[in-house]
């Protein structure tokens, strides 16, 4: 026979139990994974997949979660108060840019990759394209540009455009793309005649566009990333950055034609 003591322990008891049944589920779904997010440039987007993959193998519970799109708008997206631990640049000035609004720390900016602008045709195109002059014939139509005020390859573009006293005659026939990936695309379905992207871009997609021309310049194409100020993970988004630097990080920017910078 039960005491009333002994009923009011046993109801203690099970009480505690619900409790604890009930807790359960509630610690499952509040045990998630450390994200780092990671806003780069449109031309690393193959490249930092992959780098990101193996940076969470290396780092168990570590989900990183990339952001990509033209240096410039993702810069402001940052300054706007856009969730980012790190900034990947395709050039100097968006940092640049970046660390004159305080949006990242400027002792993380490290140059971390290089590349090469290169003018790009459709695959089965026979247009004779040997030098830059040539974008001025009748049968260029429309050439796909990046904005310079918003794009880095567009600025690296214009740069090399205006040195060849070429930048107005081209601009005339520009098609302006949002991204150097977007310029890509325009050249692969064969919606201009020509197109300017990075080398690493080209190569993404050798079986639809072809490499007419590779632009020389005085002005180094180099990538810089920072950690941002507002982040809430600066020591994984600065082991992030060495891990990018490292030799495994680097091998893996080689792969898709990335230089050292």
């Amino acid at each position: 026979m039960f005491t009333t003591a002994t009923a009011q322990t046993m109801r203690r008891l099970a009480a505690s139990a619900s409790f604890f049944l009930l807790a359960l589920p509630f610690a499952a779904t509040t045990a998630h994974a450390t994200d780092l997010v990671v806003s780069a440039a449109a031309s690393l987007t193959n490249a930092f997949k992959d780098l990101g993959t193996a940076f969470e193998q290396q780092n168990p519970g570590v989900k990183v979660i990339n952001n990509f799109g033209a240096s410039d708008i993702l810069m402001q997206q940052i300054v706007r108060g856009a969730p980012a631990d790190v900034f990947a640049s395709a050039d100097q000035t968006a940092m640049d840019k970046a660390v004159a609004e305080k949006a990242v720390q400027p002792a993380t900016r490290k140059n971390f990759a290089a590349n090469q602008i290169v003018l790009i045709v459709p695959n089965d195109s026979t247009l004779p394209l040997t030098n830059l002059k040539d974008l001025t014939q009748a049968s260029v139509k429309k050439v796909a540009l990046g904005n310079p005020a918003s794009v880095p390859f567009g600025r690296y573009t214009k740069t090399a455009l205006e040195h060849a006293g070429l930048w107005d005659a081209v601009l005339a026939k520009g098609v302006m793309a949002q991204n150097v990936r977007q310029s890509l695309d325009y050249v692969a379905r064969g919606e201009v005649e020509a197109g300017f992207v990075f080398a690493t871009d080209a190569a993404v997609m050798p079986d639809k566009v072809k490499v007419a021309i590779r632009i020389p310049s005085d002005t180094p194409a180099t990538y810089p990333i920072a950690v941002t100020t507002n982040t809430a993970q600066a020591e994984l988004a600065n082991k992030y950055l060495t891990y990018v630097q490292s030799a495994a990080g680097q091998a893996v920017l080689a792969r898709y034609g990335f230089l050292k910078p």
